[in-house]
């Protein structure tokens, strides 16, 4: 199985890996622009999104990020990844950030609000189910999670979520998209990496096939050593 990168500048990175070992995958911290030449695809964890897109900025990560998109790589962003991916980002702070783009859909960040907000729910994943076999729903964990507010054309909808009419950012009850995936990028609104359920896992990896990634001569088994300049890591709060 060819080889993961995780972009591990801050958030839940670690639980990803784990996850990627669960499937007997070896995952590889990714600090630096140079580290993306050794992967043949990407995760992008949830994290403070605003302190990720500043630390990527730092490390100038920017432009190996949007040509690794180009290049046809799988890339999946989870919470604060989905963020990075998205080609326009609404509610963010003063100033904004930057982000990598190529997802063609707009995001609110925070959509269902802060940290007390937080919540888990069971979220229809036919799509998944259909791939990955297994139960018709998968249990989403929202961590002042973003939602997606519309798609383009290209963009396929693998799961939406009801929002109740007492939630923020709501009159009404509504639908909002919480999975999405637009040809080589898979994106999702919650943490599947916080979850015994590793289909999604399982889903973004067989990306790389669908993509001819597969043919990577990055071709790692968990165990192996890998020689990356590994940087301290920064002790910054988790969650977007």
């Amino acid at each position: 199985m060819a080889l993961v990168g995780v972009l591990a500048l801050q958030g839940s990175f670690n639980e990803h890996i784990a996850a990627l070992r669960r499937l007997e995958v070896k995952g590889v911290e990714i600090r630096k622009p140079e580290q993306l030449e050794t992967v043949a695809s990407l995760i992008i964890p949830g994290g403070e999104s605003t302190t990720m897109a500043k630390l990527a900025e730092y490390h100038n990560l920017f432009p190996a990020l949007r040509e690794f998109v180009k290049m046809g790589k799988p890339v999946w962003g989870t919470c604060a990844g989905l963020i990075f991916l998205a080609n326009k980002a609404t509610g963010q702070k003063i100033g904004g950030q930057e982000l990598i783009g190529g997802l063609d859909c707009t995001v609110h960040r925070n959509f269902f609000g802060s940290q007390i907000r937080s919540f888990e729910a069971e979220i229809a994943v036919p799509e998944l189910a259909s791939k990955e076999g297994g139960p018709e729903v998968f249990r989403g964990v929202f961590i002042r999670a973003p939602a997606i507010l519309d798609v383009g054309p290209e963009v396929q909808v693998l799961a939406d979520y009801l929002v109740p009419s007492n939630e923020e950012n709501t009159g009404s009850e509504k639908k909002v998209i919480v999975a999405v995936r637009q040809r080589n990028l898979l994106a999702t609104a919650f943490h599947p990496e916080l979850t015994a359920d590793t289909r999604w896992h399982s889903y973004f990896l067989k990306m790389a096939t669908e993509t001819g990634e597969e043919a990577s001569s990055s071709i790692v088994a968990v165990g192996a050593d890998l020689n990356l300049d590994q940087q301290p890591k920064i002790d910054l709060p988790i969650f977007q």
